[in-house]
C-alpha cells in the first residue's frame, strides 16, 4: 500500500512524501483563496476581494514557493516569488488606505 501511495505521488522516500504533502497542503490553501471570494462576491451580489483572499494568497504562495525551492524548479520559484510580492504590495495599499481613512 505505501509503495502504490508512493508510487502514486512519484516519491521515492518520506522525506519526499512530506514534502509532496506540504505542498498539497500549500496548493489547498492557494486554491481557498478562490473559494472565500466566490462565497463573499454571491453574498454581496457583486464582484468582491475580501481580506482574506490576500492572506489566502501569502499563506499559500510561501507553503507553494518553500515546495519550488525544495524541488529546485527555477519556474515556479519565479512564479510564486512575483505572486508574493503582488499580495504583499495589495495588504500594504489595503492597510495604508485604512490608515489614511481613520
Amino acid at each position: 500500500m505505501i509503495e502504490t501511495l508512493f508510487a502514486w505521488l512519484n516519491v521515492q522516500s518520506w522525506a519526499e512524501f512530506w514534502w509532496v504533502a506540504f505542498g498539497l497542503g500549500g496548493q489547498l490553501l492557494f486554491m481557498s483563496r478562490f473559494l472565500v471570494q466566490w462565497i463573499v462576491s454571491e453574498r454581496e451580489k457583486r464582484s468582491v476581494i475580501p481580506l482574506a483572499f490576500w492572506y489566502f494568497s501569502i499563506g499559500g504562495g510561501l507553503i507553494l514557493f518553500t515546495y519550488a525551492v525544495y524541488r529546485k524548479d527555477p519556474v515556479f520559484i519565479l512564479g510564486q516569488s512575483m505572486g508574493l510580492f503582488i499580495y504583499s504590495r495589495n495588504l500594504w495599499l489595503i492597510y495604508a488606505e485604512r490608515r489614511r481613512a481613520g
